[in-house]
């Protein structure tokens, strides 16, 4: 298997490079009779897609999304859904003294290794072009949850050493509106600013800084997730370790979680109002991040995703070519100084995709 997949009834297949003639994604198993709104579609791209503003890579991709297949009379017919990227803004020049030679911490030696021939242009398909494609299929995966009452947000919670305090759970409408009204996305304003200013001062220095993306997930039924081998949160942390650049995921109380005691960690049960048990059962704390045995339990699920700094810096540094001499390599072109204000649609979308499929694949599960 090549690895270009992800899902088992809610599935995708994503193709294309950086620098080739488009990217796009195939949806199957997409239910029939969906209503696809082809402006949140594109809503969704253009927080992900570059040039935005000065804290992101300045090329210019308007990402326009076309539909070729799977969508009659604005709604899904319940066949494959083929969705198509053009590249509109490749300068392959800017990776011509690469050709040879290997970036430090990049998929370049790796790729080349593994396959004997590598493209040099924005590394091909390990650019992180490729995940335009994936926030388009988390579109969609996006308005299936919304039918069912699912949202999922997800916002800047740090860049470098500064941290966002928590999030005051407000609704997901009043966040989106807070996270938008700044180009970095955080939920707190004044942490935004302070985000901004550290990471413009850094990209004048011709370097990178990471960052860490937190994300909750509200009105997720109780029964989301397959023990053994594709517990929610299993399933969860593969699709975000597999974007470019991720580097670590927790849920819940996650590393922190290690140094408390049971009897600090354990989420107790509230009884329920008036005694209806019909409804979702809660919890006085959440260090479960609203998955227990790998099952949602119906508390807001609770992630975070941590990115590196990207690989990509404006300064010199010694490297190696493909025959094992000594290299020097800087960048060149436009890259991001941080990429985590991008990543957030990137982020929301592989989640999307994570709960639509156990959404379907939890419909079958029993009589």
């Amino acid at each position: 298997m090549a690895g270009n997949s992800f899902g088992q009834l809610f599935r995708i297949t994503t193709f294309g490079e950086s620098h080739g003639e488009a990217i796009g994604v195939i949806i199957d198993g997409c239910p029939s009779n969906l209503d696809i709104d082809m402006d949140f579609i594109q809503a969704e791209l253009d927080k992900r897609k570059p040039g935005q503003s000065k804290i992101t890579t300045q090329r210019k991709e308007s990402d326009t999304v076309q539909i070729l297949s799977g969508v009659f009379e604005g709604k899904t017919t319940g066949t494959p859904i083929a969705m198509i990227i053009p590249n509109e803004d490749q300068r392959s020049k800017d990776y011509s003294h690469i050709k040879d030679a290997y970036r430090p911490s990049h998929a370049d030696y790796t790729y080349d290794a593994k396959y004997g021939h590598r493209d040099h242009r924005g590394g091909g398909r390990s650019s992180a072009r490729e995940t335009a494609a994936r926030v388009a299929a988390g579109a969609i995966a996006k308005l299936l949850l919304a039918h069912n009452g699912i949202e999922i947000f997800g916002h800047v919670s740090a860049v470098g050493k500064i941290d966002a305090p928590h999030l005051t759970l407000n609704s997901v409408s009043e966040l989106l509106e807070i996270r938008e009204s700044n180009i970095v996305r955080c939920a707190d304003p004044a942490t935004a600013n302070e985000m901004i200013e550290l990471i413009d001062g850094i990209r004048k220095e011709g370097d990178t800084v990471g960052g860490k993306i937190s994300c909750i997930v509200k009105n997720c039924p109780v029964g989301l997730g397959e023990p053994v081998f594709d517990k929610l949160h299993a399933d969860l942390g593969k699709a975000m370790l597999s974007i470019n650049a991720v580097h670590g995921f927790d849920y819940g109380s996650g590393f922190e979680g290690s140094e408390m005691r049971g009897s600090e960690h354990n989420d107790l049960f509230i009884p329920p109002a008036d005694g209806k048990v019909s409804e979702n059962f809660k919890t006085v704390t959440n260090y479960s991040g609203g998955i227990q045995g790998g099952i949602s339990n119906g508390m807001d699920i609770t992630f975070r995703v941590a990115f590196k700094p990207v690989a990509t810096i404006m300064q010199n540094q010694q490297s190696l070519d493909s025959s094992g001499n000594a290299s020097n390599v800087q960048g060149k072109g436009r890259h991001d100084p941080c990429v985590v204000p991008r990543a957030v649609a990137i982020v929301e979308a592989m989640a999307a995709l994570v709960l639509a499929d156990h959404l379907l694949r939890n419909r079958v599960i029993r009589l």
